[in-house]
């Protein structure tokens, strides 16, 4: 008799945006003379830049020529691309990280999902708390979550990282080692930001102890102080403990087009194996590599009008961020992030549940956020509000809440 994989049945309801989705569908319908803003799930809204779509464009009349047609991709992606990425996310930041080192993919969530099957099922793991729902599900499917505990809303096998107000949402060290250790900055959902001295101290806690660590760099285009650190690789000894993921969603608008790497530096050994070699031995089995026509699109992010063009499409969000921040402090609000983050958290109003003010949001301002409390048990008591919008439509929907609630 066929057997499921029970480790499904600990997850706890449906992904977290899919509930979100299904509440606004629902009030829509209900409501169809409503305009609805929504400031929640983290799409971008700005269409692709002209030097990216030319090189679309182009890409896609080579695939009509058969001396210039591509078929599968290799495994790790296209030396074009791969040597683009080390030139202008590494060696400009002074990171030694080679093209080998660099794993091509269709994006930073597949990769953050996905990194964890090339380590033990009984490792353990640390998360941020509240943390991106992909660390911890992906980690319950792969049998490492123990079991689901009602009362604290969390899991046994998991360790987690409280970022509190008082430590400006960003996480302690945790209180016993763990094997992997995930780590995103910029913060999503907070907004938080780690500076240099303070990742230095997980790099140097993760070498002591054996740890490795997974960094999500997914939102580094996004900062802007000085003191905050684009890529771990910026700290001494990172390539020997740490994994970077990147995305080319959120700088470039790719969430569309699908597009990621992964960096396993080859310094880093575990157990007596390249971690390099383990990734490579997955992702030539389970992957067939991004198509060569979104690669081409990546390559042209790196081109001096393409770097122009998505800097000026950071600028539109951080645009959004400071007048979401700015007008909502001003209001009374106590809200964090969006300085160095496309995210901004909002703290309820009224001792609200995140749910409760996620509704009353809907249903007064016409506005939609995402729960704190879906991102983890510290996340009770807040919304996470997206700078991706249109200006117009921030400006409209910041008004609502400063108005109508």
């Amino acid at each position: 008799m066929v057997k499921i994989n029970s480790s499904y049945r600990k997850l706890q309801g449906s992904y977290l945006f899919s509930t979100i989705a299904k509440k606004v569908t629902e009030f829509t319908k209900a409501n169809p003379d409503k305009k609805v803003i929504r400031l929640g799930i983290g799409d971008v809204t700005l269409p692709l830049s002209p030097t990216i779509i030319k090189a679309l464009h182009n890409a896609v009349d080579e695939m009509a020529h058969k001396e210039t047609f591509k078929g599968y991709a290799p495994d790790r992606g296209y030396s074009f691309l791969r040597e683009a990425i080390v030139e202008n996310d590494y060696k400009k930041r002074g990171c030694s990280i080679s093209p080998d080192e660099i794993f091509v993919s269709d994006g930073a969530k597949c990769d953050s999902g996905n990194i964890q099957e090339i380590f033990d099922v009984n490792s353990t793991i640390a998360v941020c708390d509240p943390v991106y729902p992909v660390y911890v599900d992906s980690n319950i499917m792969a049998g490492r979550g123990g079991d689901y505990l009602a009362d604290k809303e969390c899991y046994s096998g998991i360790i987690y990282m409280p970022c509190k107000k008082e430590n400006g949402f960003t996480p302690m060290l945790p209180d016993r080692v763990p094997d992997l250790i995930y780590l995103c900055s910029p913060n999503n959902p907070t907004g938080a930001v780690i500076d240099r001295n303070g990742l230095q101290k997980w790099v140097d806690y993760a070498n002591e102890n054996g740890s490795v660590i997974i960094f999500d760099a997914a939102y580094e285009a996004y900062i802007r102080s000085e003191n905050i650190p684009h890529s771990i690789y910026e700290c001494d000894g990172a390539e020997k403990c740490a994994i970077e993921l990147h995305s080319f969603s959120k700088n470039a608008g790719f969430t569309g087009l699908r597009l990621g790497y992964a960096v396993v530096p080859k310094a880093l050994v575990r157990d007596g194996v390249s971690l390099n070699d383990l990734w490579a031995r997955r992702h030539s089995t389970k992957y067939n590599g991004a198509p060569y026509i979104v690669q081409r699109a990546g390559e042209a992010v790196y081109s001096a009008e393409g770097q122009r063009e998505i800097r000026g499409m950071v600028d539109y969000y951080n645009k959004n961020a400071d007048y979401i921040k700015t007008n909502l402090e001003k209001a009374g609000f106590s809200v964090s992030g969006g300085t160095d983050a496309p995210y901004i958290w909002l703290k309820t109003p009224d001792n609200m549940s995140s749910w409760e003010f996620f509704d009353y949001l809907l249903s007064k301002a016409n506005v939609v956020g995402t729960p704190g409390s879906g991102f983890g048990p510290h996340g009770e008591g807040y919304l996470r509000l997206t700078a991706f919008g249109s200006y117009e439509n921030t400006v409209e929907a910041v008004d609502r809440i400063v108005n109508r609630l």
